[in-house]
């Protein structure tokens, strides 16, 4: 039974940019609300806050409806979702960092992204504090017999990003692990504030290097919901098509990396060749080869010529001929299969209740992909398979990356031979209008969601979220059981996002 319509009322309503209503609760419908995500009536999409006020997004799976529910006119603290969902925990702590609102009754206090060294506190609050000297984080306790702890990080042996792992381990088994992040907050939210259009797509961007094109796409749909644009039609394909060309180059890079980390570097090699082609045909068909800066609110800032099409189309020709012999090689090598089978296994009931989306979500069940579920254009008139395995191990999450690589493939080719002909941006009006919108695109890790408020053309608020926020939490629960050695192969099979996660 559809859970959202009872919420979504008329006299609560503030924004109504089909699909995406906004509506303000009470603190007693705010409990309610948390009360449905921990009975698995609805799933959590994003939680963020500002000043004296705090927002969900959610999503009704049974009809597929999205609202976001606002609590405001708050006095330093609001009741704790955490308390009732746990995929809302970090979220809150976060909140608590940025705006120092008060989750009441939230269950681990600990400071998220505020490592104490912060020169001001609560950037997006109204206090502006000195930091204290940084006091010791206190790792979680765990006691038996013969348990010791391995710190890993957070500067680590390769090219990486920084994040602190604690491992609680018995001899090589896992007991626990825990993370700690934040090392790469950038203050993008604070730098979005009062921000001109321009500064803050640059801004959405460089959220995440490796979904520059998944942040931007979602970033200039919520500018564009904001203010009711339809873009042109050529725009809306070519969007897609950069969508779909991020997503190859990272699954193909993924799928490499793993078999590295596994000791196969043999797959690593041929899949990082074809990664590059993949790459530089980007740059010979829209300038850049990750397409930064290319999708703008409005529509896309690089056509494409003659000279793309080809290039394009010579790519799926040589990835077609070259990538089922890479499958076999992997499907059939059996000291891989060994480290992948069975290795990190996320239970469907974890992924489901922390919404999680893209290759971890599918690989144990939840059958979610946002292309699909919000049908925005164009992908509502394509046709592509959405895979989804349920053994939820290793093995399962390259099985999906393989499937999605096949599927953006005809998908590239279903683009090129229907792009429409004709301009490809329009001018953003100049309106004084305080006005907001939201917009969620399925990028390679999986959803990204963009909400935002606009006072004329300059962002007065603007959230990000990365779907690595309810991924990197189950990356703790897969590795437990396992042994510290498959841990680099487990965390290479998630792939999260540092950056996208610490903003």
């Amino acid at each position: 039974m559809p859970m959202l319509s009872n919420f979504i009322r008329t006299d609560r309503l503030i924004e109504a940019h089909q699909p995406w209503p906004r509506i303000v609760v009470d603190a007693d419908a705010w409990i309610s609300l948390a009360e449905a995500l921990r009975d698995g009536h609805l799933t959590l999409l994003g939680l963020w806050g500002e000043r004296n006020s705090v927002y969900m997004a959610l999503l009704d799976e049974v009809d597929g409806a999205v609202c976001v529910a606002s609590l405001e006119g708050l006095e330093g603290a609001y009741p704790s979702v955490a308390r009732h969902h746990p995929p809302a925990l970090r979220l809150e702590r976060t909140v608590r960092d940025l705006t120092g609102l008060e989750p009441r009754g939230l269950p681990d206090t600990r400071p998220w992204l505020d490592h104490r060294r912060w020169d001001i506190r609560f950037p997006l609050g109204e206090k502006t504090l000195r930091s204290s000297e940084a006091a010791p984080y206190e790792f979680l306790p765990a006691t038996g017999e013969s348990l010791h702890q391995i710190p890993v990080g957070p500067v680590h042996a390769g090219i990486i990003e920084p994040g602190h792992f604690r491992f609680t381990a018995n001899g090589e088994a896992v007991v626990r692990l825990e993370e700690r992040l934040g090392y790469v907050h950038k203050g993008i939210e604070a730098l979005m504030v009062g921000a001109d259009l321009d500064k803050a797509l640059q801004l959405a961007g460089r959220t995440s290097g490796d979904s520059t094109v998944a942040y931007a796409y979602a970033f200039s749909r919520a500018v564009e919901a904001a203010f009711g644009l339809e873009i042109p039609g050529r725009a809306v394909w070519l969007r897609a098509l950069m969508a779909e060309l991020e997503r190859l180059a990272n699954h193909l890079g993924d799928i490499g990396a793993i078999c590295n980390d596994a000791a196969f570097s043999l797959m690593l090699a041929h899949c990082g060749v074809l990664r590059e082609r993949v790459l530089r045909v980007a740059d010979i068909a829209f300038g850049h080869r990750l397409m930064r800066d290319r999708i703008a609110p409005g529509g896309v800032v690089a056509n494409l010529e003659d000279n793309g099409i080809t290039a394009l189309r010579e790519l799926l020709a040589e990835i077609r001929r070259r990538f089922p012999a890479l499958i076999e090689l992997y499907d059939n090598t059996a000291s891989l299969q060994d480290r992948t089978v069975g290795t990190g296994r996320l239970v469907p009931e974890l992924a489901r209740q922390y919404g999680a989306g893209g290759y971890v979500g599918r690989a144990s069940g939840r059958d979610f992909d946002a292309r699909r579920a919000l049908r925005y254009l164009p992908y509502g008139e394509l046709a592509f398979d959405v895979p989804v395995l349920h053994e939820g191990d290793v093995n399962a999450r390259v099985w999906v990356r393989i499937r999605e690589v096949e599927s953006s493939l005809s998908l590239v080719e279903q683009i090129l031979d229907r792009l429409p002909a004709g301009p490809v941006r329009i001018d953003i009006p100049e309106n004084g209008e305080v006005r907001e919108g939201m917009a969620m695109v399925e990028g390679f890790r999986g959803d990204v969601l963009v909400w935002l408020r606009l006072a004329g053309n300059t962002v007065e608020r603007c959230h990000l979220r990365d779907p690595s926020w309810f991924q990197w939490p189950l990356l703790e629960a897969v590795i437990e059981g396992n042994i510290v050695a498959d841990f680099p192969l487990c965390n290479k099979s998630f792939n999260c996002s540092y950056s996208g996660h610490d903003l």
